[in-house]
């Protein structure tokens, strides 16, 4: 073949120029992204049920949910969260690979199952089924210049915004913090006793004088013989203002008096949710947080929200702006610009080692020219930090299949003094078999990686296919176009700069001592297999040391704050303290942060008014250079100011470095009530392990996945008196669940769109358990029955926040591995303080430590496929056992400085880890092969 090529220099170029136009188109049109789709895909499922508690979402809703979810295609595990402000969500995590709109569909069908079981209230407010993953892409948030408070806000967005961009391609779940305004009844129960009145009669006069009616038509179809018009009929429709629902008639007398809801409730335009205070840098906000859809790109999606943003934003009111405040896009976009910068960097050092070698201009064209070709050849998959970090890897093997053509020719000129074209056609002879053997060993190192499952085989893929598609280019380039222009360029030739001689004089010199050292030591043989197999003992020693990981952690330009106040406090009490950390951050750490958005009332772990989520958003890398200026110094100091703060429990967290995986940086455990011990004994093994974990030397930052315990009250209902004085349950339930919890009546019509009509009793009534005894009922006489006369109020304790893990009661520990450790070492330890747990309690990881746990079960198989796919295939080609043996007995002494060189460097075993393992077996292999094909053919000739 690579005669072929001397002769013909023209058809190499174009087959060279047809890879690198392919590339370069592919390259132009491939999505840009940090990693590929790694994140398993999700299916996420919300319910509603306004006024209900954590237990009674639980109970009714979230257990029923479960119960039909059986039989779905790749389904993982499942976890739950009901929460005491009545939502449950589900969250159904699916194997890599799995379609994910056929495993929405099947959960939809599940559902279909569970509906008809579920409370009316949640079945009238339906089941939201959305795909997305668990990671934010970005946050956007309105305010105003002139004077819109946050209802208005909130408004606008949920009703202007929400939809429009939840269309967006690429969008997942949206997390929205405000609420659109809704008709709220404000009922006053001391008036509703007077008239006689229950929340049900308030409720039914409602919907009979807030409905829409069909008129028909005049002159419809069929009609009579002579009928000339035809004409649309309105009947009455919804109600629209807030006088509308004032004037509502709730009752009307025998004198012609009439009594109406204004009469006995305040009614008001507000918010349907005021259950959180969103503020940004200070300023009263309204929020929405974008997730990203399975499958999409983060960069073109958040793209295609900025511009549908910027397209509504035309239209806001006078004074409303927006703000992007947290976008996770720029850090990928700096990660591929990074690793584009190291790319060049690498190109040019080659190019500058290449030219300190070959001494000539001529010569050293030669391999350059092959590092376009096969750079561009290699993008057809995605361009994301895998594939760039795989093509940085192969640089080095990419031009060390041109280099040896071209030393290999030069030699001949030298050596035999032969004219180019004879020389390289002698070069190919001897050295094609081992170019060709070399590509053949580097991809059976590498094709394994590509059939590894999960999320770990994904991110092996992106490396595996990128250099084995690098090494075989290269070999096809330097059979082809370097063959040609060896024929071609190449000159005889002596170096005359001093700077050169002065090398080659230290280099051969070099050479020589090497030469004298390994003829002593071919003397002794027993003391290099001694020293070999005191080496392999130290690499294992050192190799099982290493602390594990997943992926490292990086400075991704942004943390997250949590803050947790006693059981019990209040929403101001809430802000207060958000409020005192705002300040401090936006004062003594300005230098450095750009945005800071705070919500009290809404976290990753729960809502309630004592806890509070905080967004940290840091400024540009460029303008943050100093290690002070890092994000895990920033996170240090603001965790050492407020560690101590005796008012409430505050922590600092990263994002996970694979944030579709994650929301947090660190571990995810799930602690399992395995065998129905009940919420107050899985409380007590959580605090109990909890206790130990924050003892724990190698463990860091260790806290809750949910919210602790809180004061509640239950209501006692004596059955027998209530039915004593002419009540039933169902009526009390009713009251209680309207007055208390609130009520979703209707739909009304506010500026053309569609809102809903609450009703409840109103704050002052609302504010104690002794409030209990100004509610009445009605009963079957038409008299008003005090609560307090069937109805008992006790204190309890219960969460505010219940889990579940694969349809058992859960409870999440999350944490990070101590200064110096790693996630790996962190996992360890608690899974050893795991053994302590009382009897009936198990565990589970899961998000990333799930993915890292699949991954070290794999790392030992995959090792041991590469070694046996090398052995295989060097044997096939040069049929013989004796080569590859000799070729895999190299390969350790690479191992050996890569292991060392991590071990002092302090480094972690990762993923990234493993990968350059194997591009190191692959480099001692290569070298090997180089040595061993030459020694056996010169041994074939008697040499």
């Amino acid at each position: 073949m690579s005669d072929f090529f001397i002769d013909r220099p023209i058809f190499a170029w174009v087959l060279a120029i047809i890879v690198m136009l392919v590339g370069a188109l592919a390259f132009w049109a491939l999505p840009v992204a940090q990693f590929p789709e790694i994140a398993s895909p999700q299916v996420v499922v919300t319910a509603k049920f306004p006024g209900a508690s954590a237990r009674t979402m639980e109970d009714t809703v979230t257990q029923i949910i479960e119960q039909q979810i059986s039989g779905i295609d790749g389904l993982i595990y499942m976890a739950s969260e009901s929460d005491a402000t009545g939502t449950s969500t589900l969250t159904f995590t699916f194997a890599n690979g799995t379609d994910i709109d056929i495993a929405q569909v099947q959960i939809q069908n599940k559902l279909q199952l569970a509906l008809p079981m579920l409370p009316e209230e949640v079945q009238r407010q339906g089941l939201r089924v959305s795909k997305s993953s668990v990671g934010i892409l970005l946050i956007m948030a309105l305010i105003s210049h002139e004077g819109m408070d946050a209802g208005d806000l909130g408004d606008y967005l949920a009703s202007h915004l929400q939809e429009p961009l939840s269309r967006v391609p690429g969008v997942g779940q949206l997390t929205t913090l405000s609420s659109q305004y809704a008709m709220r009844i404000w009922l006053d129960p001391v008036r509703m006793a007077q008239y006689h009145l229950n929340p049900a009669d308030i409720a039914r006069a409602i919907r009979e004088q807030n409905s829409q009616t069909t008129g028909g038509q005049v002159g419809a179809w069929p009609i009579p013989a002579g009928q000339d018009i035809n004409i649309m009929v309105n009947a009455s429709s919804r109600l629209t203002s807030v006088d509308d629902f004032k004037r509502i008639i709730l009752k009307r007398n025998t004198d012609g008096s009439v009594l109406r809801l204004s009469q006995v409730a305040r009614v008001e335009l507000a918010a349907e949710r005021s259950d959180n205070v969103i503020r940004i840098n200070g300023h009263p906000a309204a929020s929405l947080i974008f997730g990203l859809a399975p499958g999409a790109n983060a960069i073109e999606t958040a793209r295609a929200i900025k511009a549908k943003i910027k397209e509504l934003a035309a239209f806001f009111p006078q004074g409303m702006d927006y703000v992007i405040t947290y976008d996770t896009t720029p850090f990928v976009e700096i990660s591929i610009h990074q690793v584009y910068r190291t790319l060049v960097e690498a190109v040019v050092l080659v190019c500058l080692v290449m030219f300190l070698f070959l001494q000539n201009l001529r010569a050293t064209f030669i391999p350059m020219v092959a590092i376009p070709v096969v750079l561009l050849g290699v993008f057809g998959m995605s361009v994301n930090t895998l594939t760039m970090f795989g093509i940085v890897l192969a640089i080095g093997l990419l031009v060390d299949d041109a280099i040896v053509v071209v030393e290999n020719v030069e030699r001949l000129m030298k050596e035999e003094h032969l004219q180019p074209q004879t020389a390289t056609r002698r070069s190919m002879r001897q050295i094609s078999a081992a170019l060709i053997g070399v590509a053949l060993v580097i991809a059976s190192i590498f094709v394994p990686m590509a059939f590894m499952p999960g999320s770990v085989g994904i991110i092996y893929r992106q490396f595996s296919l990128t250099i084995v598609t690098a090494m075989l280019l290269s070999a096809l380039v330097a059979l082809t176009l370097s063959t040609a222009l060896c024929a071609a360029m190449l000159r005889p030739h002596t170096p005359k700069n001093q700077v050169f001689l002065a090398f080659n004089t230290g280099f051969e010199r070099l050479a020589l001592r090497y030469t004298a050292q390994i003829r002593k030591i071919l003397r002794r043989p027993y003391l290099i297999l001694t020293a070999f197999a005191l080496g392999i003992a130290a690499t294992i020693y050192l190799l099982l040391g290493l602390p594990t990981s997943f992926v490292p952690e990086e400075d991704q330009g942004a943390f997250y704050g949590f803050v947790q106040l006693p059981p019990g406090s209040s929403m101001e009490r809430t802000e207060n303290m958000l409020t005192k950390i705002r300040e401090h951050i936006l004062t003594q750490e300005k230098d450095v942060v750009q945005n800071l958005l705070t919500v009290a009332g809404y976290s990753f772990f729960g809502a309630g008014q004592n806890v509070g989520q905080l967004y940290i958003v840091l400024k540009d890398w460029d303008a943050r250079k100093t290690p002070a200026a890092q994000v895990a110094a920033i996170q240090r100091r603001l965790q050492l100011r407020f560690h101590d703060v005796p008012e409430a429990r505050i922590i600092f967290f990263r994002p996970a470095t694979i944030r579709e995986m994650a929301r947090s940086a660190g571990f995810e455990f799930e602690l399992m009530d395995l065998s129905g011990r009940g919420h107050a004994a899985l409380m007590a093994a959580r605090d109990e392990l909890l206790l130990e974990a924050r003892a724990h030397r190698g463990l860091s930052n260790v806290r809750v996945g949910g919210l602790d315990d809180v004061v509640q009250y239950d209501l006692v209902l004596d059955v027998d008196k209530a039915m004593a004085h002419g009540l039933n349950k169902g009526e009390i339930d009713a009251a209680i669940a309207a007055y208390w919890g609130g009520a979703y009546i209707n739909d009304f019509s506010d500026r053309g769109r569609t809102k809903r009509v609450y009703m409840q009793a109103d704050a002052p009534y609302r504010t104690q358990a002794s409030d209990f005894s100004r509610y009445h009922v009605r009963n079957g006489t038409g008299g008003m029955v005090a609560f307090p006369t069937f109805l008992t109020v006790k204190e309890s304790m219960g969460s505010p926040r219940l889990e579940r893990y694969q349809g058992e009661p859960a409870a999440k520990i999350m944490g990070e591995a101590a200064k110096g450790g790693s996630s790996g070492t962190a996992m360890a330890a608690m899974e050893e303080l795991a053994t302590h747990l009382p009897e009936g309690f198990g565990f589970a990881w899961t998000g990333m430590s799930w993915q890292e746990k699949q991954a070290g079960s794999q790392v030992g198989l995959l090792y041991l496929l590469s070694v046996v796919a090398v052995f295989l295939c060097l044997a096939a080609l040069y049929e013989s056992w004796s080569v590859p043996l000799a070729v895999l007995l190299v390969v350790p002494s690479g191992i050996m400085g890569a292991v060392g060189g991590t071990w002092i460097s302090s480094m972690s075993n990762g993923v990234y880890f493993h990968i350059g393992l194997l591009a190191v077996m692959g480099l001692a292999a290569k070298n090997a092969i180089l040595i061993i094909v030459f020694a056996r053919e010169l041994y074939l000739k008697g040499v």
